[in-house]
């Protein structure tokens, strides 16, 4: 029988489709394999990339681990009892077998959907991958393990605290998403863009600079991770392993890198487009209560005004 493919070449095999979007053909004639065994290696690394780094590098937090990634969103972006930023990533593939027009999403192209949570540090704290791209970000999030922790208060959140420079009326901590999320205790999303008063209009921009972060991780695992810029050729359980073990890489690279990056969160922002997606009224009324914080002298941040 012929020897097996070295674990080292495995590894090599996997790291520059990841890295560079090769097809499969390309890794045949490169590595002088076939291309179904290419596949076979490209997917078996992956489940074993990610059942290794995901314990290391994307466990859940503990309460400790909320304060710090709330620390680091008041230092950076200025929002404070902020303890994540969530959005989803259409990831494009080819059609999957029998799948209809389940995974064609509102762009005119077939995908399946990227959910993440992250830090300030542009690190994935929780992901879910492989939802049908018909899908809207608040539906994934509701049917995700994560939003149902997040709903039954399982998160193992901090308690409810007073904002800096305050003493007065203690505030839950908060995820802040865009406006296709639902308004909650702990999600925060920015108003309708009608009629905004000016305090409206500085928390659209202050609430802006925070969820952003995951904007930038997307493209940050994107550019280091190149097969994510095109479709991926590959069986959706395949391609599903891969986006995974891109996203354990992704926080992998940070944390040994670091995280010296120029900040560019203190540029003005466009203004998010309106949705229809409402909430509770205690969620609003938090929501009015971090609105009117920033207008204060604790809160405020001196370019805000010229920033909206």
């Amino acid at each position: 029988m012929r020897d097996c493919i070295p674990l080292v070449e495995r590894l090599v095999i996997t790291l520059r489709y990841l890295a560079t979007g090769q097809s499969l053909a390309s890794l045949h004639f490169a590595f002088l394999i076939g291309k179904s065994t290419a596949s076979m290696v490209v997917r078996e690394t992956c489940m074993a990339i990610w059942d290794v780094l995901h314990p290391a590098v994307m466990a859940q937090p503990q309460k400790e681990g909320w304060l710090q990634i709330a620390d680091l969103f008041l230092q950076s972006c200025n929002f404070p009892n902020c303890v994540g930023a969530i959005d989803g990533k259409h990831i494009r593939v080819k059609k999957p077998i029998r799948s209809g027009i389940q995974f064609f999403n509102y762009k005119k192209y077939f995908s399946f959907v990227l959910f993440a949570v992250c830090d300030a540090n542009y690190c994935f704290r929780y992901i879910v991958v492989g939802s049908y791209g018909s899908s809207s970000d608040s539906a994934v999030l509701g049917h995700s393990a994560f939003g149902q922790m997040l709903n039954n208060n399982e998160l193992d959140l901090p308690g409810n605290t007073t904002l800096p420079g305050t003493t007065y009326l203690a505030m839950p901590f908060v995820f802040v998403g865009d406006e296709a999320f639902a308004l909650g205790e702990h999600l925060m999303r920015p108003y309708s863009s009608q009629g905004l008063s000016i305090a409206r209009r500085v928390f659209n921009y202050r609430l802006t600079r925070a969820r952003r972060v995951v904007e930038c991780a997307f493209s940050i695992l994107a550019n280091k991770w190149r097969f994510l810029h095109s479709p991926i050729h590959l069986k959706l359980e395949t391609a599903i392993s891969a986006v995974k073990a891109a996203c354990v890489l992704h926080n992998f690279v940070r944390v040994r890198d670091g995280f010296n990056f120029e900040d560019s969160l203190s540029h003005s922002l466009e203004s998010p487009n309106p949705s229809g997606v409402r909430g509770t009224r205690h969620s609003a009324a938090v929501r009015d209560h971090l609105t009117a914080y920033f207008l204060t002298p604790h809160g405020a941040l001196p370019w805000q005004l010229e920033a909206i």
